[in-house]
């Protein structure tokens, strides 16, 4: 049986939660293995709806048992708030595993990411505020908290000491804000510890026994691949690696043990936060998209940016991730109009250029050079195969295969966890 890993495509918020949690029913674990509480899922469970921040989507799948790998930066707060917010709708929550080598964000982290974030202006990365830069960059520098500090005071007491010893510096020099008292640190996080303790475990160690033994585990990355800290638009990224390798280094698997990569793509595109989108509307298009296909972010409640199906990123995304198949979303929200533009290719400086460029002035100097493919007006909500799709949705989706360069293997159309038409599982 297979070790999977999902991820996004794009710019996250493609519809990962829902493909997470279609294959739910058949995976022993799904794992988080990178981002924190700044990515989120919305997945929808018969007439319930569900928004998951932190917690892998798995966690509505009774018999799933939900992960949060090494790789993922954990604010205990917000995981014991979702823990308790789905407990009290009759969620199980109890075979949460959540690894002792993750990292905390703590209340200083997230002051830092405030402040910065404003005293940047106009320069400004469009950050969510949770801290979530700010604790990835203390575990670069070797000064971070890790779950497994919580049960060893004097250690957490020196590492917390330790990091406040510069931040209180660069606040109250630099920001003009009141240092942060270490002491009470301190004493907020032991005050988790004993509620988070019945999680904390050794993932790595369950998970590679888990792929030994034949269990079906699926890696679920919370943001999307043009994200990534290095393979994304750099700055305008996240702090940490979406893409396909960082389910390695973030769950602590080797890369022999991954048998596929799906990747998600929304059959058109959207962004949220600051940096370059060459196909982004502005016009009366973009506003329907993100009326229909409720496009705010789950997390932020920022509107998200809209925009037409990019075949370059998307070329991009199967080539720097692997992908060996695509699960296609919100294909429904495109009826009705009479032609669809997808993006084949960028013209930059005069010259028409098919592959992602490497430089960010490129980048953010590219224009779209459009494909105009013909839409439909039929409602597909209902369509449980690809034959029932009318036949301008299957060329379209048929387009998009051959321009992404890997097999359309599930194609949603709607919200619903059943609205989905599956051609080729992603089990066998």
């Amino acid at each position: 049986m297979p070790a999977l890993v999902l991820l996004g495509a794009q710019w996250g918020d493609e519809g990962k939660g829902k493909a997470t949690d279609l294959l739910g029913g058949s995976v022993d674990y799904v794992v988080r293995y990178q981002g924190g509480n700044n990515a989120g899922h919305t997945v929808v469970v018969g007439d319930q709806k569900y928004a998951l921040h932190l917690l892998p989507s798995g966690i509505l799948s009774p018999e799933c048992t939900p992960v949060i790998g090494n790789g993922v930066v954990v604010d205990p707060a917000v995981l014991l708030s979702e823990l308790s917010g789905l407990n009290e709708r009759g969620v199980d929550t109890s075979k949460l595993l959540l690894s002792g080598n993750a990292h905390l964000i703590t209340p200083y982290h997230t002051t830092v990411d405030k402040v910065t974030e404003r005293f940047l202006g106009k320069r400004k990365i469009g950050t969510t505020g949770r801290g979530i830069g700010p604790t990835y960059a203390d575990k670069i520098n070797r000064v971070g908290i890790r779950v497994q500090d919580l049960y060893d005071e004097s250690i957490l007491t020196q590492k917390v000491e330790a990091a406040l010893d510069f931040k209180n510096q660069i606040l109250a020099k630099l920001y003009n804000r009141r240092a942060i008292d270490s002491a009470k640190i301190v004493d907020e996080l032991l005050a988790y510890a004993d509620q988070i303790k019945p999680f904390v475990a050794d993932t790595t160690l369950i998970l590679n026994n888990a792929i030994d033994e034949g269990k079906v585990v699926l890696f679920e990355g919370g943001q999307g691949t043009l994200l990534d800290v290095d393979h994304g638009t750099y700055p305008f990224v996240t702090s940490s690696n979406p893409t396909a390798g960082g389910a390695c280094t973030g769950a602590g698997v080797g890369p022999t043990k991954i048998n596929r990569v799906i990747g998600i793509l929304k059959a058109y595109t959207t962004r949220v936060g600051a940096g370059p989108f060459p196909t982004e509307l502005f016009d009366e298009d973009g506003e329907k998209l993100r009326t229909i296909g409720h496009e705010r972010g789950v997390t932020t409640g920022r509107d998200r940016r809209c925009g037409w199906f990019d075949a370059v990123i998307a070329r991009y995304a199967t080539r720097v991730n692997g992908l060996t198949d695509f699960f296609l979303t919100k294909l429904d929200v495109l009826t009705g109009w009479e032609q669809i533009p997808v993006c084949v290719a960028y013209e930059i400086d005069g010259k028409r250029v098919e592959e992602l460029p490497y430089s960010q002035s490129d980048f953010h100097h590219a224009k779209p050079v459009y494909e105009m493919l013909p839409g439909w007006t039929e409602d597909i909500s209902k369509a449980k195969t690809f034959s029932d799709l009318p036949k301008n949705a299957q060329a379209y989706v048929k387009a998009l295969e051959e321009m992404s360069g890997a097999p359309i293997s599930a194609i949603g159309v709607g919200p619903g966890r059943t609205e989905t038409i599956e051609i080729n599982s992603f089990l066998s």
